[in-house]
């Protein structure tokens, strides 16, 4: 369809929780900020009942409602389908999207686990669809910035990696069960270990080899909010793992939901020969860098701005700051693209998949106190 001789793509989003109003408020926004070959517009909203979609739809912009996602994949209207669904159902959708040769954009994780993630992605590959998924903390200026700084020698040869990802919305013990904890690829691993692991992969390249740790902290918890009745817990509340890069980079990862005191530090320190980056989502608008000797050595801090883009297309002056939201928009923009395009939208179901991979591999040498072999992926 065309609105005013400029192409339009249809969205159909599948979730109205807060990562589904995440998407749609980027939708909403995204053609306001970036020139794209075409404009997003919000066709069909669908979640678990009528009653739901109806309220979400109207809050959210979007055209119809609906409780029926297959029903709702398969409309003529709908090009691109966002799927912002709990964990467990991402691999009937995405399928779904992919068979009626939809472009697909998946929230992280990509299923529960490995091997649902590498059917999706065979089945997006053999479709030859357009695939992303939502690692929008990739999307961050500064962290193009580490990469191009790392990828130039700017700090020497890489001889170290040290990445965390620490939250306190589970710190309680009585925070309750919900998808985060169901076994079927919940833990604190699988749900911001997948964060530092895509930041891990996309600054130094694949991980060969881990070596695990994970403890639950709180055996227990309520079955629901405010309730009595309490349920085991199988399920990770804080990982560590050493890492062994392919390129034979050493170094170390945290994932922890129980971090108290900690709102969002997804974190890493990466050091050189000739110097050292490093990085926190608490300033999300900061990279420092340790460079210079002597006297004269020591971290300085860069400020995001014009000159990082695309931050230029929010602001024409740096300190005026970035934030979570923005970040979507950025994805969103790039989706778009690449679905113009149909080209590549790193990072796509097959760079998800080698995230989940390593994840699980962890998981694995955690179980068998051995380190384990990250290994390539089939097919």
């Amino acid at each position: 369809m065309r609105i005013e001789d400029k192409p339009t793509v249809g969205i159909g989003l599948i979730g109205s929780g807060f990562m589904g109003r995440c998407h749609a408020n980027a939708f909403g926004a995204v053609a306001g900020i970036f020139d794209l070959p075409a404009d997003p517009v919000k066709s069909i909203l669908a979640d678990a009942t009528d009653e739901i979609a109806a309220a979400a739809a109207s809050a959210l912009g979007f055209s119809r409602a609906t409780s029926d996602w297959q029903a709702m994949v398969q409309d003529d209207s709908v090009d691109i389908v966002a799927i912002a669904a709990p964990n467990v159902l991402h691999e009937p959708m995405a399928l779904a999207a992919i068979a009626a040769g939809k472009t697909v954009y998946c929230e992280k994780p990509l299923s529960t686990t490995a091997s649902s993630a590498l059917k999706m992605t065979k089945a997006a590959e053999a479709a030859d669809v357009v695939t992303s998924v939502g690692f929008n903390f990739l999307r961050n200026p500064m962290i193009g910035l580490a990469r191009q700084m790392i990828s130039s020698d700017e700090i020497g040869e890489i001889t170290g990696f040290r990445g965390r990802h620490a939250e306190n919305y589970m710190a309680s013990p009585d925070a309750p069960h919900s998808f985060r904890t169901d076994p079927r690829g919940g833990g604190a691993l699988c749900d911001i270990g997948s964060h530092i692991l895509s930041l891990a992969r996309h600054l130094l390249g694949p991980v060969a080899e881990v070596n695990g740790h994970s403890r639950t902290i709180f055996p227990d918890r309520p079955v629901a909010a405010r309730s009595a009745e309490r349920r085991a817990v199988v399920v990770d509340d804080m990982t560590h793992a050493l890492l062994r890069f392919a390129s034979g980079v050493s170094g170390s990862i945290e994932a922890n939901w129980a971090a108290t005191g900690r709102t969002m530090d997804l974190s890493f320190e990466v050091t050189g020969t000739k110097g050292a980056i490093a990085f926190t989502q608490e300033r999300m608008n900061e990279l420092l860098l340790y460079s210079g000797s002597g006297h004269k050595a020591g971290y300085q801090r860069i400020e995001a701005g014009p000159a990082h883009p695309p931050y230029g297309r929010f602001c024409p002056a740096p300190g005026h700051q970035l934030g979570f939201n923005d970040l979507k928009v950025i994805e969103v923009a790039q989706l778009v693209e690449a679905h113009a395009a149909h080209g590549s939208c790193m990072p796509d179901f097959r760079e998800a998949f080698e995230v989940q991979k390593t994840a699980e591999a962890i998981q694995s040498s955690a179980q068998s106190r051995e380190w384990v072999t990250v290994c390539t992926a089939p097919g």
